[in-house]
């Protein structure tokens, strides 16, 4: 028998001679059916796409994002998470780009959603090649997909030996990335955040953080802004290493951060006129962020040119040019009130963060700084995160998870009319008219009889007494 003809046999039936791969060392996979059928892992001499069409059932990401872990912690088991998490790290060796791509984005979406520690340890190496392959090889979708995944991987390892020969084994590829000119803005702009996500968990030694400290500040300076192509969708490249550089500086030693004060704060009022109002937005926080952390070492820590740059962050938190979007203007408007409150008063407006029965409140830029950059790399799962893993409730202070039974989880659970407060009033006006304290149940009945009242015409209003939420006795 020819020998394509053995390869072809053995693919199909699952076992059998020939150099083909014997059934034995074939993964399985689930297809639209519920059929079971055989995968060859990929391979530069035997891989063909006849024999990767069928993997198609794992190619698409949607299929764990829509049902998601807690579909499979109802009706599945954790065995089922982890078949399907298995098959999704065979495809990222994968011969089609985009179905790396969405093998990537499901462990992803599936990592920021659920812990699954003891899983990963065991499959650590074997991931961290996948991604090192995607990050060299791909292009500008699969780079950030990979690197998005390195970043929630770090996330679910937290500091140690692990993070640490994760972030030895993609450090200097990502760093190529981010210096490579001739690579795409967008995936720079993700290995960027990325790279300051991971030496903030994994960096032991000193000399790597000022290292990676030292790449970031080329791509931010004024030098680095002179590439009109670096600012991209979302804010570009310069904003991402602004933002890594600032968080990494939350966990510089005091020396080493006075250095960097004085060396790069001077720089950070040029980048407030800047015509991307993600950067100014940046600079603004790092502003405040840097001060916060000067004055932590020297309560009368003074800028020298404290005047100028007060005047700047004033006529930001009251820009009103019309060539700007309205929507820009809120946004900035809002921010730096809040910055320029910081400078001037030294006040933080304080924010709490309500995640199942807990509550953080985050009272300082510091701790805003680092939840917003975890928010955007876990996403909808940063609160799940909050209540489970170790590392993050380390990192702000909340102490050992709270370990809660599902009984006691269900009398905590606020009931519909409760949770729809008087603030969702609509119009504004009905929310004067609420009663405080009386619920959803109150902020229902304004609501409805102040739409009754305006939908009425004008000649035939209801009386005050129709309108009125307090209950009205008649004679």
């Amino acid at each position: 028998m020819p020998k394509n003809k053995k390869r072809n046999t053995a693919h199909r039936g699952g076992s059998g001679g020939g150099g083909g791969g014997s059934g034995a060392d074939a993964g399985t996979a689930t297809t639209a059916g519920g059929q079971h059928r055989n995968i060859q892992p990929f391979s530069d001499e035997d891989a063909s796409i006849e024999t990767m069409s069928h993997c198609s059932g794992y190619s698409d990401p949607s299929s764990f994002a829509e049902d998601g872990p807690e579909v499979l912690d109802e009706e599945g088991t954790q065995e089922d998470l982890e078949y399907k998490l298995k098959g999704f790290i065979d495809l990222t060796l994968d011969k089609s780009a985009k179905t790396r791509q969405a093998a990537l984005e499901g462990l992803r979406s599936a990592l920021a959603s659920k812990l699954l520690s003891e899983f990963l340890l065991e499959r650590r190496m074997t991931l961290t090649d996948s991604i090192e392959r995607c990050l060299k090889k791909g292009k500008s979708d699969e780079q950030r997909a990979a690197a998005a995944l390195a970043s929630v991987l770090c996330v679910q390892l937290g500091p140690g030996i692990e993070s640490e020969e994760v972030l030895k084994a993609l450090g200097p590829v990502l760093k190529k990335i981010i210096c490579d000119g001739t690579a795409s803005i967008q995936a720079r702009q993700t290995c960027a955040t990325c790279f300051g996500v991971c030496c903030f968990i994994a960096t032991d030694d000193i000399t790597e953080l000022y290292a990676a400290l030292e790449c970031l500040e080329g791509l931010f300076s004024k030098a680095g802004l002179k590439d009109k192509d670096a600012l991209g969708p979302g804010g570009g490249l310069p904003v991402s290493a602004l933002l890594a550089w600032a968080l990494l500086l939350t966990i510089c030693p005091a020396g080493e951060l006075k250095k960097r004060l004085e060396t790069h704060f001077h720089k950070l009022p040029s980048l407030l006129s800047s015509d991307d109002v993600n950067m100014r937005i940046a600079a603004g926080e790092t502003v405040a962020l840097l001060l916060e952390l000067a004055r932590g070492m020297e309560s009368d820590f003074l800028y020298e040119d404290m005047e100028s740059l007060t005047e700047m962050l004033r006529a930001l938190a009251t820009d009103g040019n019309k060539h700007r979007a309205k929507v820009d203007k809120r946004k900035q408007r809002s921010v730096f009130r809040d910055v320029l409150r910081a400078v001037e008063d030294r006040e933080f407006p304080a924010e709490t963060v309500k995640f199942g029965p807990e509550r953080m409140y985050i009272d300082c830029w510091v701790k805003k700084h680092t939840y917003d950059t975890f928010k955007e790399v876990l996403g909808s799962g940063m609160q799940y995160h909050l209540q489970s893993n170790e590392f993050l409730r380390h990192v702000f202070e909340l102490g050992p998870p709270v370990m809660l039974d599902a009984a006691t989880l269900k009398t905590m659970k606020i009931s519909r009319f409760e949770r729809v407060g008087c603030t969702l009033c609509r119009p504004r006006a009905a929310r004067p008219f609420c009663r405080p304290g009386f619920g959803g149940l109150g902020g229902s009945l304004t609501r409805t009889r102040l739409r009754r009242r305006l939908a009425e015409p004008r000649g035939v209003r209801g009386s005050d007494a129709d309108f009125s939420p307090y209950p009205v006795t008649l004679a």
